[in-house]
Order: C-alpha cells, then structure tokens, then sequence
C-alpha cells in the first residue's frame, strides 16, 4: 500500500483540519455573539450613527483600558487604572462608560504634592477642577471628550495656593500639603 493510498484512507476518517476548522468556526460564533451582548451595554454617547449609501453605519467607541505601575515612596509598586473599560464591575465583567478615566501620576514631593494627568483634545477653559483635603476630582464634559477622574491623595492638602498648569493635552496640579502644628518645647528624655 502505498503512503497516498494510505494517507488518503486515513485522512477520510478523521481530518483533523475539519475538525480545527468546526472548532474555529464556533468559536468565532460565541465571540460574535458576546461582542453583540456587550454592545447592549454600552452607552449612547460612545455610539455614532451616519447614513451612507449602503444603509445606517454605526461606528462605537472609542474604548480605552490601560494601567500604569510606579514605585512609590515606601518601595512598593502603585498599579492606576485608566481609560472608560471597567473590567469586573457589571455581572457580565465589563462596564463601559461615557468619560474616559484619563491616566494620572502622584508624587509626594517635600512641600507638595504633584499630580500629572494627560487630558488630550481639550481646552484648558473645559477642565473642571474640585479639591478637598483628601481627594481631587478632574472633569471634563464636552461634545467630543469627557474625561473623569476622583485622585485620592497621599497626605491631606491644602484648599489654597493650589497651582494648575494645563499644555499640550498635560495637566499638572500641584497642591500645598497641609502644614501640621508642630509640638511645642523641646522633648525631654527620662532616665
């Protein structure tokens, strides 16, 4: 018998190809249908419809997830999220929102503390800036952006003297940290 004959005989019974392409197949079927259920989520603001020729396009988006790791003052690495994916937080897994969550830096310098968020494709005069002690909040709501943010900060700060710079889709804050009252009198040590 020759290796054709054989091969050919062989490969009638059981194509492994066939099967590869069948499990290909469903598989792309069950993704297709978990990006329809996902688009039930997502909100109107991120879904865009223009008529053509053809018929109505929709175009969804733009759907934005990342992280980013920095070492902080102790040592130990600080994971922040960014972006308008939430992953975990519906049953489903994912939440999609409207605003971005724009990805932001803390330093805690000596005297301040710095925050850096990027915030591209906007004006300065649509960035919307709260603070309290603990917490800043960055907001933007525009036709075409909306980004926000709540920044928990590493010390309490101070509400005054607080310093914004915007450039180039960069926004830097910086926040006085609040001044503690020092213990009056020199300590004295008991023998």
């Amino acid at each position: 018998m020759s290796f054709d004959t054989w091969f050919g005989r062989r490969r009638r019974r059981f194509s492994f190809f066939e099967e590869f392409d069948r499990m290909f197949e469903e598989m792309q079927r069950e993704i297709m249908e978990e990006m329809r259920r996902m688009m039930e989520f997502v909100p109107k603001e991120l879904v865009k419809e223009t008529r053509t020729p053809e018929g109505i396009r929709r175009q969804y988006g733009p759907f934005i997830y990342g992280y980013s790791i920095t070492i902080g003052p102790d040592g130990k690495p600080v994971i922040r999220q960014f972006g308008n994916v939430v992953p975990g937080a519906l049953p489903r897994g994912v939440e999609v929102r409207p605003e971005r969550e724009p990805l932001v830096d803390v330093y805690d310098e000596d005297q301040n503390v710095k925050v850096v968020a990027e915030i591209p494709g906007v004006r300065k005069e649509d960035i919307d800036l709260t603070v309290d002690e603990k917490m800043l909040t960055i907001k933007v709501d525009t036709e075409q952006r909306k980004y926000y943010k709540e920044v928990e900060l590493p010390v309490e700060v101070s509400t005054t003297g607080v310093k914004a710079t915007y450039n180039n889709g960069v926004l830097e804050v910086t926040l006085p940290k609040k001044q503690t009252s020092k213990p009056r009198g020199e300590k004295i040590k008991i023998e």
